[in-house]
């Protein structure tokens, strides 16, 4: 092992008498945690509407309600794991095509995340329609929120040493030395720390997106600010692919590329739709309106 590896060795177990737990599984939950609680806040400062402006004198009913937040939050889970379950199949289509039964069994393999988003995505976006809540909005609320997230998962299991890359020289190689448990098979191996790469990434594209949120860019808060940002990851997620332990599929792109690319390509239809359907409307409120039909001019 080169010198310059970057050696980690400490326990990944948090041990409270009899019971153990994974300082992982505590960084995910805080990840979560903070989330929930950054939507919470976006949510309350949100106009529930166009008409509505972010003024303080504006009563509080007149913004995003925490309460059908809590609803919108338990329909993304379903999703969120339906749709990762079929992203970890994709990824390992070779596996499950021979063990069918193997699918719904939660004690056997993971999720893929990038489906996860998409999977609870579709689910949260169902729940904002049955509860009359504008779907665009509560999109605009779940950016900053959906990509912390993210970032401070991935810190999370870079912590409890899974997801390590290729094995590497670099002198940014990660290795983890002692009992464990680690997330890696061979983690005393120097690797490319996949995840803090991606955790890197993550928080770049949250800082450039909110930025963008700070401006006019995203100031109908239809949605589009997700999918940007969305689009962004997924391509950065694909790049940082190239340094995992899958093997290539279709040419040099191995499976999790794929995935990214599709759905990236998906996004970006998304956004040009939603961007048409902005332009239109912002070309139809700055039109002149009569009360009165024989009062425009030329009647």
């Amino acid at each position: 092992m080169s010198p310059a590896v970057i050696a980690l060795e400490f326990d990944p177990l948090v041990r409270l008498g009899d019971t153990t737990v994974k300082l992982e599984t505590l960084g995910i939950a805080a990840a979560a945690l903070v989330a929930l609680l950054l939507a919470g806040w976006l949510a309350t400062r949100t106009p529930a509407s166009a008409s509505v402006f972010a003024d303080a004198a504006e009563p509080r009913d007149q913004y995003l309600r925490i309460d059908d937040m809590i609803f919108i939050v338990l329909a993304i889970l379903p999703g969120a794991v339906i749709g990762g379950r079929l992203g970890y199949m994709v990824i390992h289509f070779d596996f499950y095509r021979t063990h069918l039964a193997a699918v719904i069994d939660p004690g056997q393999g993971s999720l893929e995340l990038a489906l996860a988003v998409v999977g609870g995505a579709l689910t949260g976006a169902l729940a904002c329609y049955l509860l009359g809540e504008s779907v665009g909005r509560w999109f605009h609320v779940a950016t900053v929120p959906t990509f912390a997230a993210i970032a401070l998962g991935k810190v999370a299991q870079a912590i409890g040493g899974s997801g390590q890359g290729q094995p590497s020289d670099l002198t940014w190689a990660t290795s983890y030395a002692g009992d464990g448990p680690w997330g890696s098979l061979a983690p005393a191996v120097p690797a490319h720390p996949s995840q803090l790469y991606e955790a890197a990434a993550t928080f770049l594209v949250l800082v450039l997106v909110a930025r963008l949120l700070g401006g006019a860019a995203f100031n109908r808060r239809d949605g589009r600010s997700f999918v940007v940002a969305l689009v962004i990851w997924l391509l950065a997620r694909a790049a940082i692919a190239t340094t995992w332990r899958d093997g290539s599929i279709a040419g040099s792109l191995n499976a999790e590329q794929l995935v990214c690319l599709v759905i990236a390509a998906v996004s970006l239809l998304i956004l040009v739709a939603l961007t048409t359907r902005a332009r239109r409307m912002a070309r139809a409120e700055s039109q002149p309106r009569w009360p009165d039909p024989e009062a425009r001019p030329g009647f």
